[in-house]
């Protein structure tokens, strides 16, 4: 089952999210927009997690708005305010899905992925995180402050989440004492998203979403 739901955050406000819904005591998930938002192929990968084994969340952090186009994802991207968006909306999406006991992760890409980054940092309560193709703005979040398991996927031709980018990344985790699992594709930016397909690589995808599934079943499962 899946559909729009509230939640609670923390300042007393709500947000909404796609929640799909896995089996009963199913560990949880939350799943973090690109830049274009919470978009059929969000829902579609929320689904996707649930009929994984992962009951999952995706906070519709645009409230509503898509963009059709890179100059409008550009413009909603910029307009977001990421530290409300990590401390409010992730956040409460995490205490939302922890009721219960149960272990939550977050997964997230581009856009999704520095939010991944920033909450692995700042959200208390997290098990594991999984950042595909994002680092977040030093001022937001230092990933030498991730104490939990995490797992990053990088491609090669990427002129936004660089391959010197992604270097510094593990310099920064590995000198704080972390091991991060990191992957790094020969494909482009967003090589995970099948709308996309002058950048989808299917065979890079699909080794990610292998390495994912077996990180997060480590992690979260009792």
């Amino acid at each position: 089952m899946a559909q729009m739901i509230e939640f609670q955050r923390p300042d007393g406000a709500t947000s909404q999210g796609y929640l799909a819904e896995a089996a009963a005591g199913a560990p949880a998930l939350i799943l973090i927009q690109e830049w274009w938002g919470l978009n059929d192929h969000i829902r579609s990968l929320a689904e996707r997690f649930a009929a994984a084994g992962f009951t999952t969340l995706a906070p519709d952090l645009y409230r509503g708005r898509l963009a059709s186009s890179a100059d409008e994802a550009s413009h909603l991207m910029t307009g977001l305010d990421f530290a409300d968006a990590t401390h409010q909306d992730l956040r409460g999406a995490c205490q939302r899905l922890a009721a219960g006991g149960r272990k939550v992760g977050v997964l997230g890409f581009c856009m999704g992925g520095a939010l991944t980054v920033a909450a692995a940092v700042h959200v208390p309560g997290l098990a594991a995180a999984v950042c595909f193709y994002g680092i977040p703005p030093a001022g937001l979040a230092d990933p030498a402050q991730i104490k939990i398991p995490f797992q990053g996927h990088f491609a090669s031709r990427d002129d936004w989440c660089t391959p010197a980018a992604a270097a510094a990344l593990e310099k920064s985790m590995r000198a704080a004492g972390a091991q991060p699992e990191l992957y790094h594709y020969q494909a482009d930016h967003a090589f995970f998203n099948s709308a996309r397909p002058e950048v989808f690589d299917a065979a890079c995808a699909q080794l990610a979403w292998e390495r994912s599934l077996d990180f997060l079943r480590r992690h979260l499962h009792p």
